[in-house]
């Protein structure tokens, strides 16, 4: 019987692996463990599915080859955690979940899009201190009115300007790759001239060399001073130090980040007694009552989640059966 090893399992995901397991009669150990901290369990295993928050070590790479591993499955979309040159060194084809649910995000975005818009931010600031008066520059748009930008109208972007379209918002799109049936839904424009009409802007990229720092000072004094910003794709993709520098600035008016600079040191943690002094950027954006922030989460519905299990699990088999996966990561050049 195949046996496959899964690090970083949440009790949410155990439904979709016990179901994996008895429909494609296979053996699967979980742990919570990272696998930096789990690379012993791997001895005897066939396969690996990873899921990071981290970069992994280095030293795992080798490890895995000497445990007689051909691969690793990571069951996010991004891919940027794992050494792609380096697991291929040693023998180890990696493979992604490059689409385990683009309405999952997208629809996170489009409630960050319209809590921007409606300015509920103030709203929660205010009542939270038992101030329940409201202000001319509190006065919303409605979405009908409104231009929705998206940087990066891939899976995830074309999904979201797909349900922007259907509320009537006049939604603009830049993409190193415009996509043809996008056109009549998306109007397509310079990323200059986007961040310039844009009321709400969100970002929707992979993290690569060229997205990394896509959204910097300069970016932001081109927005418009009521204009918001969305992150669900990536944190390197905004410099977080501009970011807050552009707010307290009011070049824009605010900004909703499931994605942030530095969150591989908060996300999944409590920091209820521990504060967030050791990252004073993270702690700043905490602070400001014009941010959004929530934990990487926009992935987390139950069909992603089953998704991200299903398609990861099954590219193990495929791996293992010596076939090509079509969601194979390849190294750069």
């Amino acid at each position: 019987m195949t046996k496959i090893l899964m690090t970083s399992v949440r009790d949410d995901e155990q439904t979709a692996i016990k179901a994996f397991e008895k429909e494609h009669n296979v053996d699967i150990t979980t742990t919570p463990k990272l696998i930096d901290d789990a690379v012993d369990m791997t001895a005897g295993m066939d396969g690996l599915v990873i899921q990071q928050r981290s970069k992994v070590d280095p030293a795992v790479y080798p490890k895995l080859k000497a445990n007689g591993l051909k691969q690793i499955a990571t069951r996010t979309a991004g891919f940027d955690m794992v050494d792609i040159q380096k697991a291929h060194e040693n023998g180890l084809i990696v493979t992604n979940v490059p689409a385990y649910s683009p309405r999952s995000v997208a629809e996170h975005a489009l409630m960050q899009i319209f809590r921007l818009l409606r300015k509920s931010y103030r709203f929660d600031s205010q009542v939270a201190q038992n101030d329940f008066r409201w202000f001319s520059d509190e006065q919303a748009l409605e979405i009908h009115t409104a231009t929705i930008g998206i940087i990066g109208v891939g899976r995830i972007g074309g999904t979201l300007a797909k349900l922007l379209n259907a509320l009537g918002a006049h939604v603009l799109g830049f993409d190193v790759k415009p996509r043809e049936e996008m056109k009549g839904t998306v109007d397509y424009v310079s990323k200059e001239e986007l961040l310039k009409q844009s009321d709400v802007i969100s970002l929707h990229v992979d993290l690569n060399p060229t997205s990394t720092g896509l959204i910097t000072a300069k970016d932001m004094a081109l927005m418009k001073p009521t204009a918001g910003l969305v992150n669900a794709s990536r944190g390197p993709v905004v410099v977080t130090a501009d970011l807050i520098d552009a707010l307290k600035k009011k070049e824009i008016a605010a900004a909703a980040l499931d994605t942030f600079e530095g969150e591989q040191k908060v996300v999944m943690t409590d920091r209820r007694e521990k504060g967030l002094d050791d990252v004073p950027l993270i702690k700043e954006l905490h602070e400001m009552d014009n941010v959004i922030l929530t934990p990487h989460i926009a992935f987390f519905t139950n069909l992603a989640v089953k998704n991200m299990v299903d398609f990861s699990l099954e590219d193990v088999l495929t791996v293992l059966a010596g076939k090509k996966s079509p969601h194979e990561v390849q190294p750069e050049k």
